[in-house]
Order: C-alpha cells, then sequence, then structure tokens
C-alpha cells in the first residue's frame, strides 16, 4: 500500500458542544495513533468516572484547561498516520475568537470536518433549521476556499440511527452548500463517542452505503498536490547566497520554496516585479537540493538556483516562467478577516506580506462586510471590527505579482500588519 507524499491537513469546526473534541479522540484511539501513556490516561478516566463508553475529550482537557485560564493558543495541531497517509489536524478553540483561529486552522487546510450535533435540531419544523454555527463555519470555510468538506452528523446514537433525520439534514445543508457555492461536500452519520462511521464502517447504521471518516480523509487529494507544469513556475526568492562570502568566488545562488510549477534546466524564467530576463542553462551547477544537484525540481521543493548571468536579484524578488501572463499589480481586490481589536482604519497605511515581500498598503474600500447570520454581503461598511470578513480594495505602494487564493494559496495569500504595534491585524485572500 503505497503513502501519499504529503500529509492531509484537515480542520474539525464545530462548538464545544458539538463533540469536536470526542471525534479527535475517537479517531486518534481507533486508529491506534495514541501513545501508551495516553492510552492509560483514558482508562484511568474511564475508572474513575465509572463511565461504560471511554471519555475520549480527555485527550484535549489540557489544551482546553489552558484556554480556560485565559492563556491564548490559536490553534493546536494533532500529528497521525495511518499505512496509507500522514494527517495533520488543525484543533481551532470554539469560543470567542473563534472566527479567526479558524482562519488560521482552515487557510492551508485541504479538508474540512463540519460537524452537526442532530440532537440539537427540531425535526418537527418544516423545513429543518441548521444552528446558527453550522452555517457561520460553512460561510468561512467558502471564503477560504477549503476545497473538501465533510459533514459529520454527529450524535446519531441519540437519534436511534434514523436514517430519515440523517436525510433531512443532507438535504437542508445541500442547500446552503449550493448557496455558498461548496463543491465537494461528503456527509457521514457518526457517533463520536462510539465510533461509528469514524475508522469503521457501523453495524448501527445499514443504510449509509458510504465510507467511513477516516476512509474518505485517505483518499483525499492534498492541496499541495498543485501544478508542476513548467508554465506555472512560482518561486519566491528567499535568500541569496554566496559560498563564503569571498568576493573571489563567483557562486551566487537563489535560495527559495517552489510554490507551483516545476523548473528545469536551460528554462527561460524571468524576474519580476523588474521584468528581467534570464536563462537557466545545463553549463553550471543550476539547480540544488540538499540532496544534490538535479535536472529539475518541482512545487514544494527547496532549492538554490543558478543563472547564466548576474542580476541585481534581492529576497522578495519573484522567479517566474518567461511566457507567464502574470504581471505586477499595485491595486489588489481581496477578502480579509480582521483578527485586531482596534478597527480597522480606512486612513491608515499597513504592512502587507506577500510570499518573501513586505510592501506599504492601504485598504481603500470596504466593499462588502459578509454577515455571517444572513449569509449576504452588506455593503455601507466604513470599519471592520474583530473576526469580520469583508471584501476590500487595497492600493500598495510598490507593485507585487500575485495569483488569486484559488489558483494557488502561496501566491494568493498575505497578511496585514500594523507598523506601530507589528501586531498582525489581518490575514488576506486575492480574488
Amino acid at each position: 500500500m503505497t503513502q501519499h507524499s504529503t500529509p492531509l491537513r484537515f480542520i474539525t469546526a464545530g462548538s464545544v458542544d458539538d463533540g469536536k473534541s470526542t471525534l479527535i479522540g475517537r479517531l486518534l484511539y481507533d486508529s491506534k495513533a495514541l501513545l501508551t501513556d495516553q492510552i492509560k490516561t483514558l482508562n484511568a478516566g474511564k475508572e474513575k468516572g465509572n463511565k461504560e463508553a471511554i471519555d475520549f475529550s480527555i485527550l484535549t482537557d489540557g489544551l482546553e484547561a489552558e484556554r480556560e485560564q485565559g492563556i491564548t493558543i490559536d490553534v493546536a495541531y494533532r500529528y497521525f498516520s495511518t499505512a496509507k497517509r500522514k494527517f495533520i489536524i488543525a484543533d481551532t478553540p470554539g469560543h470567542e475568537q473563534y472566527t479567526r483561529n479558524m482562519v488560521t486552522g482552515a487557510s492551508t487546510a485541504s479538508a474540512a470536518i463540519v460537524l452537526i450535533d442532530a440532537s440539537q435540531l427540531n425535526f418537527n419544523e418544516k423545513p429543518l433549521q441548521l444552528l446558527p454555527q453550522t452555517k457561520r463555519h460553512s460561510a468561512i470555510l467558502r471564503q477560504l476556499n477549503c476545497p473538501h468538506i465533510l459533514v459529520a452528523v454527529n450524535k446519531m446514537d441519540l437519534l436511534d440511527y434514523s436514517e430519515e433525520k440523517f436525510n433531512a439534514i443532507v438535504e437542508e445543508y445541500r442547500q446552503l452548500a449550493a448557496q455558498l457555492g461548496l463543491k465537494d461536500v461528503h456527509f457521514v452519520p457518526v457517533s463520536a463517542l462510539l465510533g461509528d462511521n469514524l475508522v469503521y464502517v457501523s453495524e448501527s447504521t445499514p443504510w449509509y452505503q458510504g465510507e467511513p471518516l477516516l476512509t474518505i480523509l485517505e483518499n483525499l487529494p492534498s492541496v499541495d498536490e498543485v501544478s508542476h507544469s513548467n508554465a506555472d513556475f512560482y518561486f519566491p526568492v528567499q535568500l541569496v547566497v554566496r559560498q563564503d562570502a569571498d568576493k573571489a568566488d563567483d557562486f551566487r545562488g537563489y535560495q527559495g520554496r517552489i510554490e507551483r510549477g516545476s523548473v528545469q534546466l536551460g528554462q527561460a524564467i524571468r524576474i519580476e516585479p523588474n521584468g528581467l530576463t534570464a536563462k537557466v542553462t545545463a553549463k553550471v551547477t543550476e539547480i540544488i537540493t540538499p540532496k544534490g544537484e538535479v535536472t529539475q525540481a518541482v512545487a514544494g521543493e527547496v532549492i538554490t538556483l543558478r543563472l547564466d548571468r548576474d542580476i541585481d536579484i534581492s529576497r522578495g524578488d519573484l522567479f517566474v516562467d518567461e511566457s507567464s501572463p502574470l504581471t505586477p499589480q499595485k491595486q489588489l481586490e481581496a477578502t480579509i478577516c480582521w483578527f485586531d481589536e482596534r478597527p480597522l482604519n480606512t486612513a491608515r497605511k499597513y504592512l502587507l506580506k506577500h510570499g518573501t515581500q513586505t510592501v506599504f498598503a492601504k485598504i481603500s474600500e470596504i466593499e462588502s462586510v459578509l454577515n455571517v447570520h444572513t449569509l449576504e454581503q452588506e455593503s455601507g461598511a466604513t470599519a471592520l471590527k474583530m473576526n469580520d470578513i469583508a471584501r476590500v480594495r487595497l492600493s500598495l505602494q510598490k507593485p507585487i505579482v500575485a495569483t488569486t487564493y484559488e489558483e494557488n494559496i502561496a501566491g494568493g495569500a498575505f497578511i496585514l500588519v500594523d507598523e506601530a504595534t507589528y501586531n498582525t491585524v489581518a490575514a488576506g485572500m486575492i480574488l
């Protein structure tokens, strides 16, 4: 059985009462991803409470206690692996500042598990009404272009594993997904406490013909699995290196991570934002990886590039294929999530960090703000408060070469930094 080359990053979305901690704990337990001392802790908790079922939330209790004590923790990560794949779980807190924490975790996630507490829904309502939290989290995931949504309808054991009620939830969420524009959505009836349809198919839901949650996660493509085409080459320069800083040494290399596409010996590239061109020739040592010299490198690899001539290149410059349609731009349209307790001031300048480049930027216009309750875009806002998600226009002091966030995360993501306090005040996705 072959394992995916890149780990799958996924986030769990849901309030405290939805069973998020229990689901994570049960997933780790059933997939045999716990250490011996962690298993002992679980069993000790069971004996102490005289419970028939293990309290899997114990595995995250330490983190929850820290949050209750007022320690700020944006995202906690859990790592585990199966024979088929490695996983990184971004566990976000579901409290007051949930939105910005979720943005942090979901910005690099390939998938999201949206928990729906089926026991909290009123099935007498026609049509069935989903909880506001479910709508809010789903709207945020759409803004972040999360490619895969797994809707885990939890606590099915409290509904006697009713197929009718599960189908009612599925139907209502499909309408929500269509309204938001969510594309790849999977539905799984689960009981996080009892482990139904998490790692193994449950006998309690013979009417469910799909795969358990873990199997679906194992087979999802990763966000990191991006284009390897030469034409899509996108390489932010992180560092310019000389072999030993000796002027007599003519070695000059450009280090960084290939964010999209690929590069090969002899490929003609363009250096932005200046628009200069150079050719990567096979006459010298051109492409160097930690494992040695290669003739080609692809997205995700950290490399050192050498060119056939010396060009004034510094950190923040960008290498693209000579035929790339990408051009420098000083005006951007983006979706941002405001993080700071101080409201956005459109009269102020902020530092915009995009890849390895930092430029001054002003938000010239707030086009609309997302109402997470009605899912409507509301215009007329003159400021943004913490956790607001808005569509804005930015004016930059110097041009940058960017992709859309949907096209490539690294090329389309940025943060805004307060130049006075150096606090990160917003995260943005270029449209």
